[in-house]
């Protein structure tokens, strides 16, 4: 198949590049750099010259995404700006880019008569719903620029295919991580940052006191889902938006817990690190967990990986890439 991956030299991005060069496809990436690094690709530029092709451009520009379209199938459209802090520090540019540079993308590839457009939702969209675990039905009020955008880009997907007959699947994310996730960046998210902080004999500082709760979800079963949402033959599977989860909750306690196990088969020391607390952090949400029910029932979604088991994969990869 004939593949564009949007974002594609950031952290989901290039992983979902890997997976399909090494299925056989034809993969082009379209990425600006803002966020992606050009190292994620390297080794598959050079592994597969005839199968990976790099467009550098700027989804925000309407030309730019009309060239990443030219001769494509499926669209997994991953570029984004990422972070709740981030969004409410800049609410401006995370609207023009998670808005904006979505519908030049949709419009694009309804023009150019594309298969399927799968893109990545996200799980802030739930707001300040109090139920768990979340359904993909019921939601609550945005808490943040960043959750507005991914809730829009959701409404527009669903018009689109009203309107125009495009064929769409949202995954919305539940705090993806695994390996090539930037540890180092202003807004890292929450996995590499502590992972770099203990491996520096430091502490992570854990927002609030650390029984806030997420549906930590490792890369692979992102992958899957991704996969399963462009392949899909079920049509009562199409123009819908699914949990893309582990389905499983773990406090930011039990995670440093784990992190320090893990972290101290490659250095002992690491277990006597005491941890620090900070404030609660500004739009977050206290407790996430996904039900993901109707992916495996309509996509027939079994993740693969555990938080733990992903968690340890993941640390393995950070010891010996930072």
């Amino acid at each position: 198949m004939k593949i564009l991956v949007t974002g594609g030299a950031g952290f989901i991005g290039s992983n979902l590049c890997e997976t399909l060069l090494n299925q056989g496809h034809q993969v082009r990436c379209l990425d600006n750099f803002a966020t992606g690094k050009i190292e994620n690709l390297l080794p598959l530029l050079e592994q597969y010259p005839n199968h990976f092709e790099l467009t550098v451009g700027d989804i925000r520009n309407s030309e730019d995404c009309r060239k990443a379209v030219e001769g494509i199938e499926y669209v997994l459209h991953e570029a984004a700006l990422g972070s709740v802090p981030r969004s409410i520090k800049d609410p401006s540019t995370t609207n023009d880019v998670n808005i904006n540079g979505f519908l030049n993308m949709l419009i694009a590839s309804r023009d150019a008569g594309i298969k399927r457009f799968i893109f990545a939702a996200s799980s802030s969209t739930y707001g300040d719903s109090q139920a768990l675990p979340k359904k993909e039905e019921v939601i609550g009020r945005p808490l943040s620029p960043y959750a507005i955008t991914k809730y829009v880009d959701e409404l527009y997907a669903d018009v689109f295919a009203r309107t125009y007959g495009i064929e769409f699947i949202g995954l919305r994310y539940f705090n993806v991580f695994g390996r090539r996730q930037d540890p180092f960046g202003a807004y890292a998210a929450v996995i590499p940052l502590f992972v770099k902080k203990l491996m520096a004999h430091e502490s992570p500082v854990i927002n609030g006191d650390g029984e806030y709760s997420r549906d930590f979800t490792y890369i692979d079963n992102v992958i899957q889902m991704n996969i399963l949402a462009m392949t899909t033959q079920n049509p009562a599977a199409i123009n819908q938006i699914y949990n893309t989860a582990f389905g499983e909750r773990t406090t930011l306690n039990q995670l440093v817990g784990n992190l320090k196990e893990f972290l101290c088969e490659f250095d002992p020391e690491i277990a006597h690190i005491e941890i620090q607390h900070g404030p609660n952090r500004a739009g977050d949400i206290p407790h996430s967990l996904a039900c993901i029910d109707k992916a495996k029932t309509l996509l027939g979604y079994v993740p693969r990986y555990s938080m733990r088991d992903g968690l340890k994969e993941a640390v393995k990869w950070y010891w010996e890439n930072i």
